[in-house]
């Protein structure tokens, strides 16, 4: 199936599309809404400004794929495969990212508030002025994680791996961190806030 097809069969009705074969797909700016793309594999897609609210993204591989402020709110989203995908501006606010890979991802501005993050993997991910007020990334691991400027308010952290993650004017105020593993070498500053 191509993009071109699946806009069709959308458009005419069909809302479930799984296990299809999209590598490289152009869907930039188009209205998905509650589409559901479970396990199929958009790997190097192009998704942005794409509105996927609702969308069924289950075990969805989106490696490398492009979506620069897609709308993913309320997307669910378990065991997706998002490793360096583009994800600037997206908006995954109260998405279900549970198991989900984020390895090495773009989500610098993303807005991932309370979005189930609970044992993802964003190892060395760059959330750079990200906003995860009231996230839950209990279990996660953000080793070698870029954090500079990101909003943690009321996140829950518990049994967080931080090794080596960039907390530069990181806002974790009201944050649950206990348990959380910060190394020596994680780079902090008087200005991250925390509770």
């Amino acid at each position: 199936m191509d993009a071109n097809e699946l806009i069709k069969h959308y458009k005419a009705g069909n809302r479930d599309f799984l296990q299809v074969s999209l590598q490289r797909a152009h869907l930039s700016e188009i209205s998905l809404t509650k589409i559901n793309l479970s396990r199929s594999d958009l790997t190097g897609a192009t998704l942005s400004a794409a509105n996927l609210r609702g969308a069924i993204l289950s075990e969805v591989i989106l490696a490398e794929a492009n979506l620069w402020r897609a709308d993913l709110t309320e997307a669910f989203m378990i065991w997706a495969n998002l490793h360096k995908a583009n994800l600037i501006r997206a908006n995954l606010c109260k998405a279900d990212l549970h198991q989900a890979i984020l390895t090495r991802a773009d989500l610098r501005l993303a807005d991932l508030s309370f979005a189930d993050l609970s044992n993802a993997n964003l190892e060395g991910v760059d959330l750079r002025y990200a906003n995860l007020i009231g996230a839950n990334l209990v279990g996660a691991n953000l080793s070698k994680a870029n954090l500079t400027g990101a909003k943690l308010n009321q996140a829950d952290l518990h049994n967080t791996n931080l090794t080596k993650a960039i907390l530069l004017r990181t806002d974790l105020c009201h944050a649950d961190t206990s348990s959380t593993a910060l190394s020596s070498d994680s780079v902090t500053t008087a200005r991250s806030r925390f509770a």
